[in-house]
């Protein structure tokens, strides 16, 4: 029987270095929490050969005493808790005492040091036996790390080439450069300086760090309740690109991983990202250090929270609040300055739209008399905002150009100049020139009509004067007899007409200048495929959507000006009215100063 023995100090030093050091980005990482727990306002990254040649952190923190060299580099020995109680409320990046013994069993180590008020530096390298020797510092601490694996050459062939690994280098530098806008980070690879970022307000880091394009098309995020908040930005959902890694989330500062907030994520994109697209964010949450244990993963990547589905249901609903905003009023460009129409975050009360009219020749087909025009000219002549008094007539100006008033108080969407084969509306704002895509709009009002009054139970039924009839299999009829009820609750009333024939008798008011056979067929196929219990669950708002789509004015529709003019109105009013159901982005502007620049106007 094999005899049972002591591993060697190394040994077991080399072993517990396989928790910690995966890879350099590993050690840089673990180095900078370091230089910022230390205190730190300047922190200057060197790297040779991607970070395993050589990686040296110079910081201006506190520095170590010269007693305290020697310590520093044994197994579980820390500054920063002393204590369970420290350890249920950790404070500091790094605490465990295990990042610079492990380096220095896998690595060449070198610490030189210079605490404050002390008359000079201390340096210290990582071997068996070493003395502390007289060294030349300002302030602060310089830790080299020289030759990862140099003893252990069997790990060392599983990093990946010099460029792979200072990619996850540069990664590691930028994730703690975004938790800590206040401190300057520079970094150099191989004698070339890659950046240099001062300290800065949060937006400006992130916008150095990550990108100023993220920035412009990201909406601004900042929530409380309690002991938790949650700042940063989000993407815009007709922004979102396919790229998986794209979001840097970041509790009590620290860059996580955690699946918790991943998911409360997906579900508040879940009705307005566009097929495979991925919500980029950069978040910060924060939570008082006792609700989350930040002791879960050696790496410290995982973290556990005390109440997961709390913080699960705050982060959904502030991210679902911010994507939500309805359309705001764009900045007024001035003849001096035009730039593009921005929007603002002050939100201006405004007077609800009039209904958008169902189209007057789907009503003669369902039995409607031709009087009710009379009903919607009057409407049309309600809906469309009057222009300003001008010395011109208005009935002087082209039939396809008509006077629309150029309001810099006016609305976001400004006021419809035409129709586009059928498919856009044109409008014009104060910053310039705005295209609507008048289904996918009309998509997302009926939808988000659709969810209020399903949730409030008061879903209006409009009945047909005469009955959609259809014919269906009999697995279809069953479907139909079996949810009637179901079927009641959404504003349908479908009823057997005979052994392979159903008829439509009513639909939700709201989608009355739809389909009827379209919308009652669509909705068959998904109570036969899922179920009643989808009505309860997600795929309730995968039912509405469907709905909404085969209810929304379709393209090719001639609309008048009063017509266009209520959807930009209506579309202003509703909640994540940016996209339609699908995620596809239902408007877009083009600022005077773009369109200058396409005629090279100025030039």
């Amino acid at each position: 029987m094999p005899t049972i023995a002591r591993l060697p100090d190394l040994l077991i030093s080399q072993i517990a270095a396989g928790e910690v050091v995966e890879r350099p980005a590993s050690v840089l990482k673990e180095l900078l929490e370091n230089s910022l727990d230390a205190g730190s306002t300047a922190i200057q990254v060197h790297l040779e050969e991607g970070g395993v040649k050589l990686i040296r952190i110079t910081d201006d923190g506190c520095g170590i005493a010269r007693d305290e060299l020697a310590l520093a580099l044994t197994r579980h020995a820390t500054s920063k808790i002393a204590s369970l109680d420290d350890l249920e409320r950790v404070a500091s990046f790094g605490f465990r005492g295990e990042a610079l013994a492990s380096v220095a069993a896998v690595a060449r180590l070198a610490i030189t040091s210079r605490e404050r008020g002390a008359g000079h530096a201390w340096k210290l390298r990582g071997e068996n036996g070493a003395e502390p020797e007289p060294a030349a510092l300002m302030a602060g601490t310089v830790v080299e790390m020289r030759d990862l694996y140099y003893n252990t050459p069997a790990r060392r062939k599983f990093l990946k080439s010099e460029s792979t690994e200072f990619a996850h280098c540069a990664d590691a530098v930028r994730r703690l450069a975004l938790t800590r806008p206040d401190v300057a980070i520079s970094l150099t690879h191989n004698g070339r300086s890659l950046f240099q970022l001062a300290p800065a307000d949060r937006a400006r880091r992130i916008a150095e760090v990550v990108g100023d394009d993220f920035v412009a098309v990201s909406r601004a995020v900042d929530a409380a309740a309690g002991p938790i908040a949650l700042t940063g930005f989000a993407i815009d959902p007709t922004r979102a690109g396919e790229a998986k890694d794209g979001q840097n989330v970041f509790v009590n500062g620290r860059f996580v991983r955690d699946k918790i907030i991943g998911h409360a994520l997906r579900e508040a994109y879940r009705d307005v990202l566009h097929g495979a697209r991925q919500p980029a964010v950069c978040l910060f949450l924060e939570i008082d250090p006792g609700l989350v244990d930040v002791n879960v993963h050696p790496a410290k990547t995982e973290v556990r929270f005390r109440d997961s589905r709390a913080v699960h249901q705050f982060v959904y609903h502030a991210i679902q609040r911010t994507l939500a905003t309805p359309i705001q009023a764009p900045a007024a460009a001035t003849s001096e300055n035009r730039g593009p129409a921005t929007l603002i975050t002050e939100h201006r009360p405004r007077p609800a739209a009039p209904a958008f009219p169902p189209p007057l020749r789907h009503q003669a087909s369902l039995g409607v008399a031709e009087p009710a025009a009379t009903a919607y000219l009057a409407f049309a002549q309600a809906a469309q905002r009057p222009a300003p008094t001008s010395s011109s007539s208005a009935a002087d100006a082209p039939q396809f150009r008509p006077q629309v008033p150029v309001d810099r108080d006016g609305p976001p969407l400004g006021y419809a100049l035409a129709q586009l084969h059928g498919i856009y509306i044109l409008a014009q704002n104060a910053g310039g020139l705005i295209v609507v895509d008048m289904h996918a709009a009309h998509e997302r009002i009926l939808y988000e009509k659709l969810k209020t009054a399903f949730d409030s139970r008061q879903v209006a039924t409009q009945n047909l004067l005469i009955p959609a009839v259809f014919s269906a299999d009999p697995l279809d009829v069953a479907a139909v007899e079996e949810h009637a009820e179901a079927l009641a609750e959404l504003g349908f009333r479908i009823a057997t007409l005979g052994p392979g024939q159903l008829g439509v008798r009513a639909v939700p008011a709201l989608l009355q200048s739809g389909d009827p056979v379209a919308l009652a067929r669509s909705l068959i196929a998904d109570l036969r495929e899922h179920g009643i219990s989808q009505l309860a669950t997600a795929r309730r708002n995968e039912l509405l959507a469907t709905m909404a789509c085969h209810g929304a004015v379709r393209a090719r529709r001639q609309l008048a000006i009063p017509e266009m003019n209520a959807l930009l109105r209506q579309m202003e009013e509703t909640e994540r009215a940016g996209q339609c159901n699908h995620g596809r982005p239902t408007w877009t502007a083009l600022s005077l100063d773009e369109l200058d620049k396409l005629f090279l106007r100025g030039r």
